[in-house]
């Protein structure tokens, strides 16, 4: 294919497929395949008593529960992708026929139950289980001595889940409770598959000695089905490990006495002591720990050895030799966690620092991984002064290193990082502190009152300057092209643009083309291009009118488990070829809020508990993506971790852990990946709207970590554009009247100077120039 002109997709949108040989890419085999891959890397072995997995070849099986056929790919909203087809779990055994026997009747049973619930208005993954008839469970338990219960989860943007009787999300259902126990009852061998995007109730197939294996399954796109059966009969090995800890109730999670305190507010009084941080840290608390975080069975077994560590450059380099000790190839996954010394400023027993996953071994063979972190990486940050103030200090004592293969199971290495006194790693600025915390947790688990204060916010003038030399005539003008080509500057470029003009292009633009979520940029007088957005993240979502079907990939948090950050690259490279070959410059994924509460209606398009396995997978994304030619986007900045009333909701969080865990991962993703566009979040923080944040955007996002990329808006928040613009928010989105009304009504154009203007006009125009 003729290499096009710069923006020729752009502008033109033609129909023009760019897999090999001319063959269309979108919803390739090659990309369903990847997808397929994902899912099968990112099951997680949680329990295997006796060896129960993998089935034997010529073993029979009846399968329970709905999920089965009411398999739930991804979630929903904007996270949904639109496939070809998605292939259940029945399927999937379906084509396992040469190596296990499925209990057709049983199957069909729950085929036709699921088909009924549809037809009278119930929706995927939200139906009451169905009654299991006597005469065949009888049947089944004739047929076979082994079973398979199937669970299954599902959870949306723009709502959240709630544990009250009511919705019963994190513990089984009434009906479900009676299927296991009617399994329980009939069968020897029972394996429970969890089809769930978030963390629920373990505890009741760990605890009973009648299950003997379960494996988290998470929602696995397209291809998930055939992924559960091919680990369960042992085409594949599982090599998934937790990126969130099981606890044994909803209650053990210390966010969960507040979650729905308020439709107006979410105290995040747990602070810094979020997921494992907690349960390893308090006292009393490793009991309430069904699996733990990082934890992962495999059908072979691992031997970690040649453990070293030293300092070199300013950093911790660790190296660790894998063996596979068993009978069948596989994949292993080598953590790297540090403990920093008791001192004044509270901190966790643990922290995850670095990761490494194995290639495929071969039984007998084993790889030396090599992995390394900054020392400044194990700093505290110091929010109220104990050591200094605004702060990240590494404080006195023996940093301890270890090595495992879950947060539970780590040998100590000999080496010790040792400082014999404080040291100031970075001198920052108080930014966006509470001024209504009331109480944060310690590492002693108690908690310490704070004073409510009052904090004047601080704002920040723009670093460009912008003269005004408005052309004479049409003929005058110079088009953007012409900075593309190196006849003109950018700077002269928006020099010629008024005011007004600049306000235009910093508003989101009419679909073209198969878009649904508006483009950015689109100055025609001026030859400003209009790229389109697509969202994400688990595939590009177009929309199903149009006829085009993408892949759909597993969601965020099954492909961190997958602990590979090469995969997960790949992953961002395929989505954006899709994107690229329907004629759409800039992909709204990925999205790295944290798994703070299990009932978080978007926790399956974000990654884990932990920051930096978020802002790693974030990273790698990224990359995948921006390697060709197409935007990436993270998301949602910042504490975008509650979907009620999330327009309105104030996240009331201390500085230290806004930083330490809820902005982490965009700060890895940042300065690793170099993202070119980032979204806000549509929530308050600590009293300021994420979108009007001057702290958080400019101070925090773009002078300390040296941010040049575009930020956006949500679609559609509440926000206002001028106070937006001046925090240095840079286009609002999306096309829509009320957009465009909200703005006029707004008197931006008077009320925001010149060069804050044009500072936002450069770097969108310096996102489309860099498009192809």
């Amino acid at each position: 294919m003729a290499k096009m002109e710069k923006w020729a997709r752009i502008k033109y949108q033609p129909v023009l497929p760019i897999g090999p040989d001319g063959r269309k890419i979108t919803g390739s085999s090659d990309h369903i395949k990847l997808s397929y891959t994902a899912a099968t890397e990112g099951i997680v072995l949680l329990k295997n008593e006796g060896g129960a997995l993998p089935l034997k070849e010529g073993s029979k099986v009846a399968i329970f529960g709905n999920a089965q056929i009411d398999y739930v790919k991804g979630g929903g909203g904007s996270g949904n992708v639109h496939c070809e087809y998605v292939r259940n779990i029945y399927e999937g055994f379906k084509l396992k026929a040469d190596k296990v026997e499925v209990f057709e009747e049983l199957s069909l049973y729950y085929k036709e139950s699921v088909a009924k619930a549809y037809a009278a208005g119930g929706k995927n993954g939200m139906l009451e289980e169905s009654e299991i008839p006597e005469e065949l469970l009888c049947a089944a338990r004739e047929f076979t001595d082994t079973a398979i219960i199937t669970i299954n989860r599902y959870s949306s943007e723009g709502s959240d889940r709630r544990n009250d009787g009511k919705d019963t999300y994190f513990v089984l259902s009434d009906r479900e409770q009676n299927m296991v126990k009617s399994v329980a009852d009939n069968f020897k061998n029972i394996i429970v598959v969890l089809n769930t995007g978030a963390m629920i109730d373990t505890s009741w197939f760990a605890d009973n000695d009648k299950i003997s294996a379960a494996i988290m399954a998470s929602q696995g796109g397209m291809e998930g089905g055939l992924a559960i059966a091919d680990v369960i009969v042992g085409e594949v090995n599982p090599s998934g490990k937790l990126v969130d800890t099981c606890a044994r109730s909803f209650d053990d999670y210390p966010s969960s006495y507040n979650f729905h305190e308020s439709d107006d507010y979410v105290k995040y009084t747990e602070d810094i002591f979020v997921g494992y941080r907690y349960f390893e840290t308090v006292s009393g608390k490793a009991e309430a720990v069904v699996y733990p975080f990082g934890f992962g069975l495999s059908y072979t077994s691992f031997e970690f050895s040649d453990l070293s560590a030293r300092e070199k450059d300013g950093k911790i380099e660790v190296s660790v030799t894998v063996k596979n000790t068993g009978n069948v190839a596989g994949k292993e996954v080598a953590q790297v966690y540090y403990s920093a010394p008791r001192g004044r400023i509270t901190k966790p027993a643990k922290e995850l620092c670095a990761f490494a996953k194995t290639s495929l071994l071969a039984p007998g063979a084993k790889e030396t991984l090599s992995m390394s972190f900054d020392i400044s990486d194990m700093a505290s940050y110091d929010d109220v002064g104990d050591v200094r103030r605004s702060a990240y200090v590494l404080e006195s004592g023996e940093y301890k290193i270890f090595v495992g293969n879950s947060v539970r199971n780590l040998c100590e290495l000999d080496y010790k990082y040792a400082l014999s006194e404080d040291v100031i790693v970075r001198q920052l600025t108080e930014y966006c502190a509470p001024e209504r915390l009331g109480r944060r947790l310690t590492e002693s688990g108690e908690y310490i009152e704070v004073a409510d204060r009052v904090i004047e916010r601080k704002t920040f003038d723009p670093d460009y300057r912008s003269p005004k030399k408005i052309p004479e005539s049409d003929e005058d003008i110079k088009p953007l092209i012409e900075v593309a080509r190196g006849n003109i500057s950018l700077d002269d470029f928006i020099a010629q643009l008024t005011d007004e003009e600049m306000m235009t292009l910093l508003i989101g633009k009419a679909n073209t083309g198969v878009a649904n979520t508006s483009g950015m940029g689109g100055l025609a007088k001026y030859g400003v291009p209009t790229p389109m957005t697509a969202d994400g993240p688990a595939g590009v979502r177009i929309n199903r009118s149009t006829g085009v079907r993408t892949t759909a990939f597993p969601v965020a948090t099954m492909i961190a488990c997958t602990w590979n950050l090469d995969l997960m690259e790949k992953i961002g490279v395929a989505g954006a070829l899709e994107a690229k070959e329907n004629n759409l410059s800039i992909w709204l994924t990925p999205a790295l809020n944290i798994h703070r509460s299990a009932l978080c209606g978007r926790n399956f398009e974000y990654f884990s508990e932990d920051p930096f396995v978020s802002g790693k997978m974030a990273a790698a994304k990224v990359r995948g993506i921006q390697s060709q030619g197409i935007v990436a986007t993270v998301k949602h900045f910042a504490c975008n971790n509650k979907e009620t009333n999330r327009k309105e909701s104030d996240s009331i969080v201390s500085e230290r852990a806004l930083r330490e865990i809820y902005i982490k991962g965009f700060e890895i993703a940042v300065k690793e990946s170099k993202p070119r566009l980032l979204m806000t979040a549509y929530n308050i923080i600590n009293g300021v709207r994420a979108s009007e944040n001057a702290e958080l955007i400019t101070g925090i996002l773009r002078k300390e970590w040296g941010y040049e990329g575009v930020v956006t808006t949500d679609w559609w928040n509440t926000a206002d554009p001028a106070t937006e613009k001046l925090a240095g928010n840079d286009i609002r989105m999306p096309h829509s009247l009320r957009t465009n009304k909200k703005i006029t009504d707004s008197g931006i154009v008077s009320g925001v100077d010149r060069d804050t203007l044009a500072a936002c006009a450069k770097r969108l125009l310096e996102m489309i120039l860099w498009l192809e």
